[in-house]
């Protein structure tokens, strides 16, 4: 017969199995935090009416989620801070127009990209301002942090220019309309919806950046480099969304033309 300190015992181990599990589940069942930056970036990212999240990349997530078959809820996080944030699992994934680059890679991993994008040089109309040779004692605004500041250091450092470097990209775009800088140097797909702004109108796009390494191999979905088995679910849904269209279709929604491919 069982003495009932031992029935105590297995009870008492019993429910703490119990908890483990308990606990083990929710655990597995949180969502997948996409991180992205908590300043808005239309219109990839923008709050809407309501003040819920929306833009091309908020959708073309759920659409990987949806994909997965994986619950995930969008995380803003100040783009200063979104790689610590990402180190310390504060969000699982980094899905904000992050360009794929050497630099970046020895710190994280990356998906395959979705979409490509250039950069583009944004000024008043009716100047005559030649770019890169007319920059010399110009000022130039660009968002640090990006493959755009690191292009501009690296090339356009003999051109005489003055590099001013903002955290977010709408105060670059708005030192610009107040005419505190001449020019300012940003991803071209964000620019022409800027350019369209109505306090925008006395404004264009006036040269495309070329080529270079210093702007990756495209966008793609930043993760920490142990996280092989996401990386590799993700990448399955990207192929997947390329593949159907979903994600062209959701590009033309939000920018009349597809982005999705090279």
């Amino acid at each position: 017969m069982m003495t009932k300190t031992l029935t105590r015992n297995l009870i008492h181990t019993a429910g703490a199995v119990a908890l483990v599990v308990s606990a083990t589940s929710a655990l597995a069942e949180e969502p997948l935090k996409i991180g992205i930056s908590a300043e808005p970036y239309p219109p990839f990212t923008y709050k809407d009416a309501d003040g819920s999240w929306t833009g091309f990349e908020v959708e073309l997530g759920q659409a990987l989620c949806d994909q997965m078959q994986t619950d995930c809820a969008i995380t803003p996080t100040g783009w200063s801070g979104i790689f610590p944030a990402l180190d310390s699992g504060k969000i699982d994934m980094i899905m904000n127009s992050l360009s794929i680059t050497d630099k970046r890679k020895r710190v994280i991993d990356f998906t395959a990209p979705y979409y490509y994008t250039p950069a583009a040089y944004v000024t008043a109309k009716g100047n005559d301002l030649q770019i890169p040779d007319g920059l010399d004692g110009k000022i130039l605004g660009v968002q640090g942090s990006t493959t755009n500041a690191t292009f501009a250091r690296r090339k356009l450092a003999d051109t005489g220019v003055e590099l001013k470097i903002y955290d977010r990209q709408e105060q670059a775009n708005r030192d610009l309309l107040a005419g505190r800088v001449d020019a300012i140097l940003a991803d071209k797909i964000a620019m022409t919806e800027f350019v369209k702004r109505d306090e925008a109108q006395g404004y264009e796009i006036r040269a495309t950046a070329p080529h270079d390494p210093a702007f990756g191999e495209g966008v793609g979905i930043g993760l920490r480099q142990e996280d092989d088995a996401l990386r590799e679910k993700l990448n399955t849904a990207i192929a997947s969304v390329l593949e159907s269209g979903q994600c062209a279709e959701l590009s033309r929604k939000y920018f009349n033309t597809d982005i999705c491919s090279d």
